[in-house]
């Protein structure tokens, strides 16, 4: 769409916050292809993202889960404190069925795959920018039976149940970083993450740390997209 084309019309400026630069320039190159939307700026982790939300002023984010040095729920969840009318979008190749409910809690908006097509991906920025909310079916269905039923929900795996700090330390943890180098990388202490760590062994049903990087190795073995 040339630019004095897009001139007539009222244009959405969206932010997006992903790690990958060259996802990033694709979804840009999508995005400004359609005639009310243009991408205003980029970013690749959480500060990077708070600045660009507050010197922009974009009228709405899309994020990854997966950002420098944290997780992208920790952005979401700094914007929609700063900026509660800001409508965020997180689009990731992480599993859906754990992060999904995770990111609208935090504050998004929606939540869609990446390997989604080009028409989904722009149905669901559109969606989200017209005031309303986007979730795959089966999330969707998911949500509705757990309020129906009062419930909250059939967990696959106990990894469900931590909270979303001791996720993403879990993770960590899988991923062989050391306990100090993970509370600089959150800017927290090491006595709070060993806490976490205490609470995410408990939740596990585990007994010692050694056991506990062997289940999180294994577990990020098999859920290579979480």
């Amino acid at each position: 769409m040339p630019m004095d084309d897009k001139k007539t019309h009222a244009i959405k400026k969206i932010l997006i916050v992903d790690d990958h630069p060259i996802f990033r320039h694709g979804l840009s190159q999508l995005i400004n292809q359609v005639q009310d939307m243009e991408v205003c700026g980029e970013a690749e982790d959480l500060h990077g993202g708070i600045r660009a939300v507050e010197k922009l002023g974009p009228d709405m984010a899309i994020i990854d889960i997966t950002l420098k040095k944290t997780s992208g729920i920790e952005l979401i969840k700094e914007i929609h404190l700063r900026h509660k009318r800001l409508p965020m979008l997180v689009i990731s190749m992480h599993e859906e069925s754990l992060y999904a409910e995770r990111s609208l809690r935090a504050g998004a908006k929606g939540y869609i795959m990446k390997q989604e097509t080009p028409e989904n991906i722009i149905t669901a920025i559109r969606h989200i920018l017209d005031g309303g909310f986007y979730a795959s079916p089966e999330i969707t269905d998911a949500f509705f039976a757990r309020v129906i039923d009062g419930t909250t929900g059939i967990l696959n795996s106990p990894v469900q149940t931590l909270t979303d700090r001791e996720l993403e330390i879990f993770q960590m943890i899988g991923h062989g970083i050391k306990i100090g180098i993970i509370a600089d990388r959150l800017h927290l202490s090491v006595k709070t993450i060993g806490t976490h760590r205490e609470n995410i062994k408990e939740k596990l049903h585990i007994k010692d740390a050694s056991e506990l990087m062997r289940y999180a190795i294994n577990w990020l073995e098999h859920n290579p997209e979480a």
